[in-house]
């Protein structure tokens, strides 16, 4: 993890992934397949690019699990986690029992691997990965019996579960890091977003991330890109830029993308829970719905999670979550009833509606590069020149920041250019800086 200096006021940090893929065991490749993990085994080393990371993390909504753009909301999807990563959607929730104890994690191992870790190797009821990295260096796979097979669960549920959780995490004023599937969340912006892309990505690739693998190797200084420039393009972007429909027959050409892939997107627009373990978030299709090529109208009421959307698993856990969000997991069992279908009266100019509304609710919250000079000249730390050259007139002192709307739209005006200039959206409270700390990946050991 590299750091950088401030960027207009904010403390950036570079997050890289590395990643080296290991050989398969030719009896390994069959249970991968088995269990959904075969695909998302191929994806190579996609270089985090932070400052884009930010720009998005500063959009997102916790309360409605959406980025919001001035053209509108938008998200990563189980459609999108299907096809970038080839992860199962439609199977059971990753979900069950946690135990705390060294004794109950002493036993899985033995299950599992047939040795257990020293309590010297573990931490509370984690074990190291120094371990498991020596156990993988002596382990011989050389039969069935000594390779465990997985059941297949829906672990595209759980990966966007935990990019969602990672998300809204990351809006609190006191987070410095984010972890969580950040090749899913660029390999997303890039797709949906083509003209902030690194490279052009080549149609022909699946894994849809692998065609941004090893990228900073052509295209370095784009790692470098600022945070107020993808402020600031986000702030400017219009309607046509962003890719609804990205996966679309238009798209994607025939072939690309397998079979076993498409077989389950019938669920893919469904409004439910999405799972894993303590992890509950919000799947909200239905302020989505062009992303599925529906037509967009007025959404329903922002869905209250409760104290499923906190729980974490600091201290001791010995809870089985199956049983302590059966709710939510009996949401998921009845996904097929909340299928995305466009009504059968169709409204007339349902999109106007839902921009008047959603400008509404939203507007003063939809260009942040304001927001951010505006925070600069009421005395929030800065580095930039231009804001350092702003003075404040004693005689005229500027008023406080108005409260933000409830129901009026805000006046815009036109956005001017196709590639910079945006301006996003505070989602942290009014008292808030703009220019709070700034998130990378840390590294454990």
């Amino acid at each position: 993890m590299e750091t950088s200096g401030n960027v207009e006021g904010s403390q950036m940090l570079i997050c890289d992934h590395y990643l080296l893929p290991d050989p398969y065991n030719p009896i390994v490749e069959g249970h991968l397949w088995e269990t959904g993990f075969y695909h998302v085994s191929h994806i190579g080393v996609v270089q985090c690019q932070s400052a884009l990371v930010n720009a998005l993390i500063e959009r997102w909504r916790p309360e409605t699990h959406t980025f919001h753009f001035p053209i509108g909301e938008c998200s990563v999807t189980l459609e999108d986690v299907a096809v970038i990563f080839g992860l199962p959607t439609n199977s059971i929730p990753v979900t069950g029992p946690t135990l705390s104890s060294y004794e109950a994690l002493e036993v899985e191992c033995l299950h599992h691997f047939g040795v257990a870790p020293r309590k010297t190797e573990c931490r509370g009821s984690f074990v190291k990965l120094t371990w498991f990295r020596r156990l993988k260096d002596h382990l011989v796979l050389d039969n069935d019996i000594q390779i465990q097979r997985i059941r297949e669960f829906s672990w595209g549920l759980a990966c966007l579960a935990h990019l969602y959780r990672a998300l809204c995490r990351a809006t609190r004023v006191d987070c410095k890091e984010i972890d969580g599937p950040l090749t899913l969340l660029l390999t997303w912006a890039w797709i949906r977003l083509p003209f902030l892309s690194p490279i052009p990505g080549n149609p022909r690739v699946f894994l849809l991330a692998n065609r941004w693998r090893n990228w900073d190797r052509d295209e370095r200084p784009y790692r470098y890109h600022s945070l107020a420039h993808y402020r600031r393009v986000l702030d400017d972007l219009q309607e046509g830029q962003f890719v609804w429909e990205a996966y679309a027959v238009d798209r994607i050409e025939a072939g690309v993308i397998p079979a076993d892939i498409h077989h389950h997107s019938v669920i893919w627009s469904a409004t439910m829970p999405l799972i894993s373990f303590e992890c509950i978030e919000w799947h909200a299709s239905d302020r989505l719905r062009r992303q599925f090529g529906l037509s967009q109208g007025v959404p329903h009421q922002v869905r209250d999670l409760g104290d499923a959307h906190g729980e974490v698993l600091t201290g001791p856990k010995n809870e089985d979550w199956s049983d302590v969000h059966s709710f939510w997991v009996m949401q998921w069992t009845n996904r097929y009833s909340h299928i995305l279908a466009d009504p059968l009266v169709p409204l007339h100019n349902p999109l106007d509606i839902y921009m008047q509304w959603y400008r509404g609710i939203y507007g003063a919250h939809l260009q942040l590069t304001d927001l951010a000079i505006q925070e600069n000249q009421e005395g929030h730390p800065a580095d930039h020149q231009e804001n350092q050259q702003q003075q404040t007139d004693p005689l005229h002192p500027a008023p406080p920041p108005p409260p933000p709307p409830v129901s009026q739209p805000e006046t815009q005006e036109a956005p001017q250019s196709y590639i910079p200039q945006t301006q996003p959206a505070d989602y942290f409270t009014p008292s808030v800086p703009l220019h709070q700390q700034y998130w990378g990946v840390p590294h454990f050991d």
